[in-house]
């Protein structure tokens, strides 16, 4: 048997080098109701649909807190609503802004091609915000076969209805030769729930956090610290391999492919 598609994730692991644009849109979108967020504590829900990451955010002990002394009780859900109404305006400006392809990814994507597999995409933006990410990555050199929102799914991650939806549009079966790749413990715990093989991408994506400047003008040691954090997150989250970047995949794809050879 071998792998009949790959479905990778959009920011942090095929666009967007550090995963920033949903970052800086989020951390806007709260600092405009007086009420600032670390980086950290925007990225730690990355990869749910926006409003859910926006819910969630609310809900951490410490946002919640700040919210309450500064408004007066812990965000209601109208509030919830109201951020995300601040944040969609700053998504599309932060999109236009960061979604350059990630390097490696189309020369990966045409080898994979070649070899026969299909190209597949989830994420946690809305249709309208990807479709804005799709026409400049496919100006660059990257355009996958299929695409699924989680409005069209009517679910998002970690559920696997979006990566279900990606194999029948795909005509791909079974899903135990397909590969989720993706930066962020949603997206591994979505490609597990499918039933695929998991791909964690740790240092173009989430976890790391840094856009290309920042990563190469780390000193080495420090670049290794971080890289090793982010890998250790992702297999924490049942990754099944984890690699820096995607252009680094072909050695683990192709040892998935023997795997599947064994009957693994």
């Amino acid at each position: 048997m071998k792998i009949q598609a790959a479905i990778f994730d959009w920011a942090g692991t095929t666009v967007d080098f550090g995963c920033r644009a949903p970052v800086e849109a989020i951390r806007e979108a709260f600092a405009s109701f007086g009420v600032p967020l670390s980086s950290g504590e925007a990225r730690a829900h990355m990869g749910l649909p926006k409003i859910e990451h926006i819910r969630a955010t609310c809900a951490d002990a410490a946002v919640a807190a700040r919210w309450a002394a500064k408004h007066g009780a812990r965000p209601t859900e109208a509030e919830v609503a109201q951020i995300y109404a601040s944040f969609l305006p700053r998504q599309f400006a932060a999109i236009e802004k960061y979604s350059r392809v990630i390097p490696g990814v189309a020369p990966l994507v045409a080898h994979l091609r070649a070899r026969g597999v299909r190209i597949g995409s989830t994420t946690g933006y809305t249709r309208e915000m990807l479709d804005v990410v799709m026409k400049r990555a496919a100006c660059e050199g990257y355009a996958p076969e299929a695409s699924v929102t989680p409005e069209e799914a009517g679910m998002g991650r970690p559920a696997p209805l979006m990566c279900y939806l990606n194999a029948v549009r795909l005509r791909v079966y079974p899903l135990r030769a397909c590969v989720k790749i993706g930066d962020t413990v949603s997206d591994i715990e979505e490609g597990r729930n499918a039933g695929m093989w998991t791909i964690g991408i740790a240092v173009t994506g989430n976890e790391v956090g840094l856009s290309e400047e920042e990563w190469h003008v780390l000193e080495e040691g420090e670049r290794a610290r971080r890289a090793e954090a982010a890998r250790r997150r992702l297999f924490d989250a049942g990754a099944d391999f984890v690699a820096d970047s995607v252009g680094e995949c072909e050695a683990v794809l192709d040892e998935i492919e023997q795997r599947l050879a064994l009957g693994s």
